[in-house]
């Protein structure tokens, strides 16, 4: 019995107690079941008695003694009892219970998966770096949080687009440009321009096939190592991205806005709209009026788009594409950005919801008890190889992935590289493999999956796991909702826990010469249906799940 077949009958319950005219109250359409703290409490609570009792004008545990005895009643529930001011604890029966372990075995790979966000078109921004370096520290995290997040929502039943902005127009693509040329003269980088291995890397390719290169007077010169340049850097950005386990379903590139004429279709319609104004020469969006703290400039005051213009753009190109949501992962130093986007929906006469903005904070990693500080390749800036070379691609996914993206997180090197319990990933993939052991201990001796009595799992440490796996739909439907994958990532640690305590308590394979019975058989079942949630959860997250280590 999972948490939402609980809740089921909990309403069910309460629609027989209004029926009934035991009290006078709407019934919710939804219910969320939690689990005590203390499991002697019971298996799950719910507090539907404290939210009826102001309308029922009735005190709660009166509410609640109704509803518990209505549940006492109802088969599949053990115990049903009032805590409290009012809460109602459950207890399941052994039989309801353990019969969730075949459910997840039959489910499988689709175990935890909802259709809550089924219809939904989602466009999901993330990374976006420019194509001026390696991708950083915090690129890196919004690597790995935005494709988590990609997995989890299309769990949800949500179609998703992976798009990456690549940023190939402005002022930072020609100090990239200028950069490479000196670099190629032999001369210093300009001030305002960018250091690093890298950069003598990409000139020497540039001049490998263009020797005729610094022939060229210099504007033409910048112009092949701008074209040729962001070109290289971008393909050396896929190639990370993809050994990192991300793959993007559009590139889109902001240069083809301007190209196009979308900036300027976009500012025309703002004009005639009535949303933009003149003053000092500039054209400015009135974006106060939807609940910007200042009016942004659109048009300098020498003609050219100023960057919001693009933004502007993109977001309205975006729309037309079709997508109903379109969720932006941007760094620290973007918080401006979240009212001024929700502003530019609202100019183009959409609702501003359509735009979220999830704002993420700073990694540092440490090493030996220090800050690392300087990567040999960047220069200034830890990259996402950095970071790869030093502790692999599912730590790295792992530790940027179970804080939330609010919160800035220190990934001490020296505990990823651990291979103890000690290491959050380690732990989690150790538990699978784990499973994956157990399942052929037992095939070994003959317990399979023929055989699966429920009401064997009856221990204390056979209802916590079984509990917890119930709980996972539960996790990734709020995740979801949340945009927030460190909950899957939690949920995974915990239940590792749960299931190494079980598998330390509850022997499959019987001792000696002693007889296979059907409670081996069942907890054979148990131990497949945490494999595979341990299996999806690490799927989620974009984290292999090893059978052996």
């Amino acid at each position: 019995m999972t948490p939402e077949d609980l809740s089921g009958l909990v309403l069910e319950a309460v629609s027989a107690c209004v029926a009934a005219g035991e009290f006078a109250a709407r019934v919710p359409e939804q219910l969320s079941m939690e689990r005590p703290k203390n499991p002697e409490h019971g298996d799950y609570a719910t507090n539907v008695a404290l939210r009826l009792a102001k309308e029922a004008g009735r005190p709660a545990r009166e509410i609640a003694e109704a509803v518990a005895e209505r549940l006492r009643a109802t088969p599949g529930i053990a115990r049903a009892d009032v805590a409290g001011p009012g809460f109602v604890n459950v207890t399941v029966a052994a039989e309801s219970l353990g019969a969730l372990a075949k459910d997840v075995v039959e489910a499988g790979s689709s175990y935890g998966h909802g259709d809550a966000l089924a219809g939904r078109r989602i466009n999901l921004e993330f990374v976006s770096a420019n194509p001026t370096g390696p991708v950083h520290l915090g690129g890196t995290r919004w690597a790995a949080v935005g494709d988590a997040l990609a997995r989890i929502l299309e769990a949800s039943g949500a179609s998703v687009a992976r798009e990456y902005y690549f940023n190939d127009h402005g002022a930072q693509i020609d100090r990239f440009a200028r950069s490479l040329l000196a670099t190629a003269k032999g001369e210093p980088a300009p001030d305002d321009g960018y250091g690093g291995a890298y950069i003598a890397e990409i000139a020497q390719q540039i001049v490998a096939t263009r020797p005729d290169v610094l022939d060229l007077p210099d504007a033409e010169a910048q112009e092949v190592f701008r074209a040729a340049g962001v070109e290289l850097m971008f393909e050396e950005i896929k190639q990370s991205l993809h050994a990192f386990g991300v793959d993007f379903d559009v590139y889109f590139h902001e240069d083809s806005l301007h190209a196009s004429g979308a900036v300027e279709r976009a500012v025309q319609q703002l004009k005639e709209s009535g949303h933009l104004y003149p003053k000092d020469g500039a054209w400015w969006l009135r974006s106060t009026e939807f609940g910007d703290d200042k009016d942004r400039p659109v048009v300098k005051s020498d003609g050219n788009a100023a960057y919001i213009a693009g933004d502007l753009a993109y977001l309205r190109d975006k729309r037309a594409r079709g997508f109903d949501l379109c969720i932006y992962l941007l760094g620290a130093d973007h918080h401006g950005y979240v009212a001024r986007l929700k502003a530019a929906a609202a100019a183009f006469g959409d609702d501003p919801s359509v735009v979220e903005v999830l704002i993420g904070q700073l990694v540092n990693l440490v090493k030996d008890g220090r800050p690392v500080r300087m990567s040999k390749r960047a220069g200034t800036v830890i990259t996402m190889a950095d970071l790869v070379d030093a502790v692999g691609v599912d730590a790295a996914r792992y530790s940027l992935e179970r804080s939330p993206i609010e919160s800035m997180i220190d990934i001490d090197l020296d505990v990823l590289v651990k291979r103890s319990n000690d290491n959050p990933v380690f732990y989690v993939q150790y538990a699978h493999a784990r499973t994956c052991n157990a399942k052929r201990n037992a095939a070994d001796v003959g317990i399979g999956l023929d055989v699966f009595v429920p009401e064997t799992l009856s221990s204390p440490f056979e209802a916590a796991l079984l509990t917890a796996l119930g709980d996972f739909p539960r996790v990734v439907a709020t995740a979801a909702e949340l945009r927030a994958p460190h909950r899957v990532a939690r949920y995974l640690e915990d239940l590792a826990g749960t299931y190494h305590r079980w598998y330390d308590e509850c022997r499959i394979i019987p001792k000696g010469d002693d007889e296979i019975t059907d409670v081996n058989r069942s907890r054979a079942w148990l131990n497949e249906a945490t494999r595979i949630v341990l299996a999806n959860g690490l799927g989620l997250l974009g984290v292999s799940a090893p059978e052996r280590m």
